[in-house]
């Protein structure tokens, strides 16, 4: 007696070649990477975000402490604390920026290094949901060293409490984007690490130290002023700086405008070289 059986269930059918299947973002995958990202740093987190937390605040310590600086300190006709002046352009310097090149420098670079890149270029993800979760961590990191920092100036007694919400906000995150899109730039091009560290030696640490994070810009001869005003890091701490202390070196709404159309930029460039596949593909 033959036993009934039951009809085998449809296969879905493939669609035509070249007809995406994702036809919208990728959610999926691009959450999948961003976490990825963010769990490579935690992994070694004494290193990505205990030990550049713990820079920054040694340089705090060490300019208000160590080298007796007790002098206020003018901006905008306003006198403010030597400590208070500096703690903003830490934070968001030493604290944020930093970590945030750190981090998105390091992830396709040690990807060619290793001959891992693959791993990075062959999931179904378009160059916008790369770049976008390869910043994405890179910002994530910088936001948590970045509130590690501001609690413990807090706790130690330094006037770090917001007055203007939005533009600490604001120019949190356009500083934060401004490097982990230069990471990006530079793990592109570069071919070592010795290269990478160039970047961060010659153009990142001098602009970070010479955009006004110690000193009042205003105090400086014409031509170092005009160096000043000149360097994108400057409207960043000096916009950062404005959303705690209310004063700022510089106009609030031409470097915000200016900071925002450098980020379109940077993130147009390096949309427009991973999708040629520069340095990554060939």
């Amino acid at each position: 007696m033959d036993m009934p059986t039951t009809p085998p269930e449809k296969i879905p059918a493939m669609p035509p070649f070249g007809v995406p299947v994702i036809r919208s973002v990728n959610w999926g995958g691009l959450r999948t990477l961003y976490v990825k990202e963010v769990r490579r740093f935690f992994k070694v987190h004494l290193q990505t975000i205990w030990a550049p937390a713990a820079t920054t605040l040694l340089f705090l310590v060490v300019f208000t402490i160590a080298t007796g600086a007790k002098r206020p300190v003018t901006v905008g006709g306003v006198d403010i604390p030597f400590a208070d002046f500096i703690a903003p352009g830490l934070i968001i310097s030493q604290g944020m920026m930093g970590p945030a090149f750190a981090n998105s420098s390091f992830s396709l670079l040690v990807g060619k290094i290793q001959g891992t890149i693959v791993d990075y270029l062959m999931p179904p993800l378009s160059t916008m949901e790369l770049l976008s979760a390869l910043v994405g961590g890179a910002m994530t990191r910088a936001f948590i060293v970045g509130l590690i920092v501001w609690a413990a100036m807090a706790l130690y007694g330094i006037g770090v409490w917001p007055q203007h919400l939005w533009a600490v906000v604001w120019f949190g995150f356009l500083g934060a984007m401004f490097l982990s899109l230069l990471g990006v730039l530079t793990s592109i091009w570069a071919d070592k690490f010795d290269h990478a560290a160039a970047v961060s030696n010659f153009v990142i640490i001098p602009l970070g130290l010479l955009s006004g994070t110690f000193y009042s810009v205003d105090k400086l001869a014409p031509a170092f002023r005009a160096f000043s005003h000149a360097n994108p890091f400057f409207y960043i701490i000096s916009g950062f700086r404005y959303g705690f202390l209310g004063t700022a070196d510089s106009p609030i709404l031409v470097g915000g405008i200016a900071v925002f159309a450098l980020d379109v930029v940077l993130a147009l460039t390096c949309y427009l070289l991973l999708n040629s596949g520069w340095k990554t593909k060939s």
